[in-house]
């Protein structure tokens, strides 16, 4: 199932790039780079580009992945990512390095500033301030393995009070279920934005985590709606949907 899953995955990655002609040589650097080929075809349609979004904030960012891409598709905004892992911050600035319009930062964002244990998994992309659950385990064996690491961690409202924030925004959000706590401490902010990406779980894949109708009421009762799926992840073992990169517009 999920060798059929990844493979179709594949050649409609494949099958996209070559129907764009056009988009190929930047499709094909987001390819190599790991980026999200299937996350920009999602993403560059004329309801995003309508909204003339200025500014972009991602929390989470792994090694660029998503900032590449939302680059690609919106090239005059602004882009903060804020990503708390030494090595993939260092990768994130390698990978960003010819955009000028780009800032980054090694910190958490959470409810609160200070240090906090975070615990770093050897598929970085899975690390979270939580512990993974076993039912996460199970159904991701390449991530038992963690380990306690302290890290910086900032509340968004208090880091944007330094930095140029011009609207509309989009605030994207992918902490591996510390999602919470990022609205917490950054709801001032949140509630500016015009669009948010955030990822949604609907079983717990980390202690203590929300999910889905937890951030879905938050964001409603700040005056979003929820306006579908960017993507959506599935259980290898049995095909539920685990969790999803869900969007809410103003």
């Amino acid at each position: 199932m999920n060798f059929i899953t990844r493979n179709m995955s594949r050649v409609r990655t494949a099958t996209y790039m070559l129907e764009k002609p056009s988009l190929f040589p930047t499709l094909l650097k987001l390819h190599l780079n790991g980026s999200g080929v299937t996350t920009f075809h999602a993403l560059n349609k004329p309801w995003l580009h309508e909204l003339n979004i200025a500014t972009i904030l991602d929390i989470g960012a792994n090694s660029g992945q998503f900032a590449l891409t939302i680059h690609s598709i919106i090239p005059t905004a602004k882009i903060y990512s804020f990503e708390p892992i030494v090595e993939c911050y260092e990768q994130l600035k390698k990978t960003m390095a010819n955009v000028n319009n780009f800032s980054c930062f090694n910190l958490g964002i959470g409810e609160e500033s200070g240090e906090l244990l975070f615990e770093r998994n050897d598929f970085t992309a899975s690390s979270s301030f939580l512990k993974m659950t076993s039912l996460a385990q199970e159904e991701f064996p390449k991530t038992k393995h963690t380990q306690s690491i302290s890290v910086k961690l900032q509340r968004l409202d208090s880091v944007i009070e330094n930095l140029a924030i011009t609207e509309p925004l989009l605030v994207k959000i992918d902490t591996q279920g510390y999602e919470d706590r990022v609205l917490l401490g950054g709801e001032t902010t949140i509630k500016r934005a015009k669009v948010v990406i955030i990822e949604t779980s609907f079983v717990k894949l980390y202690e203590g985590q929300p999910l889905f109708d937890d951030i879905y009421s938050k964001l409603v009762n700040w005056g979003f709606s929820y306006s579908g799926a960017l993507d959506q992840m599935y259980s290898p073992t049995n095909g539920k949907c685990l969790q999803e990169d869900s969007i809410f517009i103003r």
